[in-house]
This record gives C-alpha cells, sequence and structure tokens, in this order.
C-alpha cells in the first residue's frame, strides 16, 4: 500500500486539472441544460480526491527520509530535461495545505458565487489553479517550477480578469500579467545560465554543484538577483508589488486562495533557491532590504486603505516582506512556519471580508458597520483570523515569530524592531478594519444584513477551528521550543507590540464621514500613504515615460531613417527610369555613345585617384 502510494504521488496535481478538463463542457456552453453546478461538483470531487491522497501521502512519509521521482521528459545531445519530483514531509505537507485550503475556497464559492452565470469557467480555472500550485510543492526542478510558474501567471491573470466586463478588472488583469512578467524574464535567464553553468536542473544535483561552485562574483551576484525576480513578483515585493492590490478586482474566492496560496507558492520556491543564494553575499543582502522596506512600507500602506480587501492585500504583501527577510537571514525553517500560519489566518480573513462584502455589496469600510450582532460567524471569523496574523499566545504566528526573534536577540536586534512594528502596526490595522465593519451603529447598507449561508459560513467555521488548533499541530511535529529555553523578554516584547496595535487601534478616532484631514501635514500623510507613496505616479514619470521615450524614438528612426532610405532607393530609381526612357531612340550610334561617355567619366575618376597616390609621400 505504502509502495503504491508514493508511485502514484505523481499524480496529485493530475487530479486538479482532470477536474478542470471535466469542467470544460460547462465551461465552453457544450452543456446548458443542466446549468453550471455539476461543474463545481466534479471539481470538489477531484479536489476531494487530491486532498485524502496527499494526506496519506503526508501520513506515511512523516518519519522517513526524502525521496525523489526522476520523469525524463527529453534528452538530445547534452541536453537532459527530466522532472523531478520531491516526496518529503515538507513537500506533502505542502500540497496537503494546497490541496484542503482548494477545498474550502471551492466550497465557500458554492456560495458566493451562486448566481454568477459562467460558474463552471471560474472552477475550472480553480482547477487549473490548485494543479500548478500543487505540481509546484512538489517540484525537484528547476524547469518544472518555472513552466509551473508560468501557468500560475496564467492563472492569476485569467482568475483577477474573470468578470471581463468591467474596465478596472481588464486592467488590473493586465497590470498583474506584465508585472510578473518582468520577474518571470529575468528567472528563465537564471534558469538558462543555470543550465549551463551546472548542467542539470534538478535541484539535488544543484544543490551538489552549489558546494564547490567557483563563480566570480559579478556571475553569482547577476544569478542571485535572477533568482530573486521571480519569486518578488508572485509575492508582490517592492518594486513589484503593486499588482496584489489592483488584483482585488476579482471574485473573492479567487482572492482567497491568492492571498495565502499564490504568494507562498512564490516564497517557498525562494525558500527552495536557498543554497543557490548563498552564493551571492549581495543577494542575501538585497533580500533582506527588499523583505524590510516591503514589509514596513506595505503594513503602514495597509493602514491608510478604506476598501477592506486592499487593506487585507497589503497585509499579505507585508508578511510576505518578513518571508523574504527570514530567508536573506538565511533562517528557512522560520520562513515555513511563517508561510504556513500566515496561509490560514488570511484565508480566514478574506473568507469573512467575502461575506460582508457579499451580504452590503460594499467593499467601502466607511459604508460599514454593527455587524457582529448580526453576522456571529462572521464576525467570530474575523477575529479569530486577526488573532493568527499577530503575534499572540498562543497562535501559530507568535510561535514563527518567536522562534525568529529568538535566534537574533543577539546578533541581530533590528530584526526584532522590524518585527515589533510590523506586528505592532498589523494589529492596529486589523483592530481598525473590525472596528469600522463590525463594531459602532449600522449604516444603511447594514441595518438589515444577515448572515451568510451554510456554503460560506461552514469553510469559516472550520477554518476557525484550525486556526486554533495550529499550535498543537505544530507541538505535535515537533515544532514548538521547549519552555526551558525561552526568552521571556522577547515573548513580553513581541506580546507587548500586540497590546499596543490593538489598544491604538480601539482608541484612535475613526470617523466614517471624515475623509482628508483639514491639517495639511495629516493630510499629505494620509495621502503619502493612501497612495502607495505614489510609486505607480514614479513608475509613470520614470519607466513608463522612458519606455514611451524609447518607443516614439524607435518609431521616428523606422519611419524617417529606415523606411525613409529604402523609399529615397525607390524614388531615385524611378526618376532614373523615368528620365532614362525619353534617351532611348532605337539607334546603335546612341546606345555607342552614351557607353563612351560613361566610360570616359569612370575613365576620368580613376586617373584622377591615382594621381592622388602618386602625390602621397609613402
Amino acid at each position: 500500500m505504502d509502495q503504491f502510494l508514493f508511485s502514484t504521488s505523481w499524480f496529485v496535481p493530475f487530479y486538479s486539472l482532470l477536474g478542470a478538463i471535466l469542467t470544460l463542457p460547462w465551461g465552453i456552453g457544450i452543456i446548458q441544460r443542466t446549468g453550471p453546478r455539476p461543474a463545481a461538483y466534479l471539481n470538489l470531487l477531484t479536489t476531494i480526491l487530491a486532498f485524502v491522497h496527499s494526506l496519506f501521502l503526508f501520513k506515511n512519509i512523516w518519519d522517513r527520509e526524502p525521496q525523489n521521482l526522476l520523469v525524463s521528459w527529453f534528452k538530445a545531445a547534452d541536453l537532459d530535461l527530466s522532472l523531478s519530483l520531491e516526496l518529503s514531509p515538507v513537500s506533502i505537507g505542502a500540497t496537503v495545505l494546497i490541496t484542503g485550503l482548494s477545498l474550502l475556497a471551492q466550497v465557500y464559492a458554492l456560495g458566493y458565487m451562486e448566481k454568477d452565470w459562467s460558474l463552471a469557467r471560474f472552477f475550472a480555472l480553480l482547477g487549473f489553479f490548485e494543479a500548478a500550485l500543487s505540481g509546484l510543492a512538489i517540484s525537484d526542478s528547476l524547469f518544472l517550477s518555472y513552466a509551473l510558474l508560468e501557468v500560475l501567471t496564467l492563472s492569476t491573470y485569467l482568475l483577477v480578469g474573470f468578470w471581463y466586463a468591467q474596465p478596472l478588472v481588464v486592467t488590473a488583469a493586465r497590470d498583474a500579467f506584465w508585472t510578473k512578467r518582468v520577474g518571470d524574464l529575468l528567472l528563465l535567464m537564471a534558469v538558462v545560465t543555470l543550465s549551463t553553468l551546472a548542467g542539470s536542473l534538478n535541484f539535488s544535483d544543484l544543490y551538489e554543484w552549489a558546494q564547490t561552485a567557483n563563480l566570480s562574483p559579478m556571475t553569482s551576484t547577476l544569478l542571485g538577483l535572477a533568482l530573486i525576480a521571480g519569486p518578488a513578483g508572485k509575492c508582490a515585493q517592492f518594486p513589484l508589488h503593486l499588482w496584489l492590490d489592483e488584483a482585488m478586482e476579482g471574485p473573492n474566492p479567487a482572492s482567497v486562495m491568492r492571498n495565502s496560496l499564490v504568494v507562498a507558492g512564490g516564497a517557498y520556491l525562494l525558500y527552495k533557491f536557498q543554497p543557490l543564494l548563498a552564493l551571492s553575499p549581495v543577494a542575501l543582502n538585497a533580500l533582506v532590504i527588499m523583505g524590510t522596506v516591503t514589509a514596513i512600507g506595505a503594513t503602514l500602506v495597509s493602514i491608510a486603505q478604506i476598501d477592506i480587501k486592499r487593506s487585507l492585500s497589503h497585509s499579505t504583501s507585508a508578511y510576505m516582506g518578513l518571508v523574504f527577510l527570514a530567508v536573506g537571514l538565511e533562517q528557512g525553517g522560520v520562513a515555513l512556519m511563517l508561510l504556513l500560519a500566515h496561509a490560514i489566518a488570511k484565508a480566514l480573513l478574506f473568507m469573512s471580508s467575502g461575506s460582508v462584502i457579499l451580504t452590503t455589496q460594499s467593499q467601502d469600510l466607511t459604508e460599514m458597520g454593527g455587524l457582529w450582532s448580526r453576522m456571529p460567524a462572521t464576525t467570530t471569523a474575523f477575529v479569530v483570523g486577526s488573532a493568527g496574523m499577530v503575534t499572540l499566545l498562543p497562535l501559530g504566528s507568535f510561535w514563527a515569530m518567536l522562534a525568529w526573534a529568538d535566534g537574533f536577540v543577539n546578533t541581530s536586534p533590528w530584526v526584532i524592531g522590524v518585527l515589533i512594528v510590523v506586528n505592532g502596526l498589523t494589529a492596529l490595522n486589523l483592530t481598525r478594519v473590525f472596528r469600522l465593519v463590525f463594531w459602532g451603529k449600522p449604516q444603511q447598507k447594514t441595518r438589515r444584513t444577515p448572515e451568510v449561508g451554510w456554503q460560506m459560513a461552514l469553510p469559516m467555521v472550520i477554518l476557525t477551528v484550525l486556526t486554533l488548533l495550529l499550535p498543537l499541530m505544530l507541538q505535535q511535529w515537533y515544532l514548538l521550543p521547549d519552555w526551558e529555553s525561552i526568552n521571556w523578554y522577547v515573548v513580553l516584547t513581541l506580546f507587548g507590540s500586540t497590546v499596543v496595535g490593538v489598544g491604538v487601534g480601539s482608541t484612535v478616532y475613526l470617523h466614517k464621514a471624515w475623509s482628508r484631514s483639514r491639517i495639511l501635514s495629516w493630510r499629505f500623510l494620509q495621502d503619502l500613504l493612501g497612495y502607495d507613496f505614489y510609486i505607480d505616479r514614479v513608475y509613470r514619470l520614470t519607466v513608463v515615460s522612458a519606455v514611451a521615450l524609447l518607443s516614439k524614438i524607435s518609431a521616428w528612426s523606422d519611419r524617417y531613417l529606415v523606411d525613409g532610405f529604402v523609399n529615397l532607393v525607390g524614388f531615385a530609381t524611378i526618376l532614373g527610369g523615368q528620365t532614362l526612357k525619353y534617351s532611348i531612340s532605337g539607334q546603335s550610334q546612341t546606345y555607342m555613345l552614351t557607353i563612351l561617355a560613361v566610360v570616359s567619366v569612370l575613365g576620368f575618376f580613376i586617373s584622377w585617384s591615382l594621381g592622388l597616390l602618386d602625390k602621397l609621400p609613402f
């Protein structure tokens, strides 16, 4: 039985792909009489099979050494493109998380998109999405991982642009696609370079090569930065971070997957790049700088947002910044713990926010209030998800950040400062959102809002219980520190930052009718954070303007230089032909006279040039 599970482990991603294929007759309109719901049920069935299979695999591989499955895909001369799969507790655990959250998101989508006319197409895209993520989790080949990242980019484009009749949706899907393409292109350069230098693209072979590789500083730096670029685009890190904010225009069940799993997929790939990134200290420093800037900057921006989904999406970028910082400091285990805790808590937060959006038909925080008594399950989900995001003892994020801070309290105390700032501001922002949405007096759109149906409530309840049980799961997996080795000063510091953030968020004055302060300094700060430090405008004035100028120069040179020269030759030929046609008389003596005149002119120029050569001193 165990051997059968291992030998068929490669089929886990294909369950979801099979579900996506089976939904096509409904998605493209071949089957219409039954409605789109059978397509959703088929996709749910294949996801359940993938989840059960990966769960049995995880149970059997927990106490075993990692194993590899090698599939030879293409061989020609010295080119060997083999697809290697890794079967380890980490990779199989990732597939369990992916398929489990995808299953809950699909059940949630049954209620959220119940009346959507293209429900079948949405579930097909979710299956495509899940297949790419599951394949990325067990991939031990850089070539395969890059191909699956491209599938994720395409899936993101299709899901963000799902409601393609809306202009903002089209713009958001386009920006998400092109922003990710920048990182993917640089990553492709790194893939080609490693194929040449290492001779293999399997991670196990690359790790062995990295132990003895002797690269020049320039080569190692460029290689490391190119490897970082791909995950930076997927995880919405500065300067490739603007797409995640705009991607909130898509359906909320897709936002659940995107903010919990897709960004985690990019960070997981970065985790696997660690031995290669260690070749370049510059690349590690770039990770530290990028992660720190994104973590603090995105957290500050989230405080000034009045759109509930955008406020949470900036928090996603901030926590992925902490993961980048952990990898840059070579703390891969901490990064994985943070990814696990964040994925579950953030999925719960987006499900609760989606329930609010569906019942109020609004994403504006200033139009909400007083929902705690009308939507108890949604309120509980938001509170538990918020608690799972910050360092609140004994939930998952607390232990991840404690393990991180405890290791750097003496060597790099500034890391603790970053954690305190990000955690405190996150607690402040989540408390602010809770007050605006669930507390206070009901507004016009929230006076008669009911609780959501069981399809949406059930996944929220399951994730609520899972968030509360995560510390027990970490203890079962021997990932929690011993009580005797805990630095209680660090515990009090992290817990205190949460208390301060919640305290400030609970007491700060929030007025729903107040949009901009009349005090100039506060108005400037509010606009600075609300418009994401004006980075999009900086891009328009620099990168976009430079590309537009180069495009105009290229168009001018193509029109007036290249085409102009070709047109000049053509006009000269036409003019010469039109002129010479009048000299044609049909008499042979005229032709002989023309030839003699031309030869005489050529002879004159030749003799003149030879005379000049005779006068030269050599």
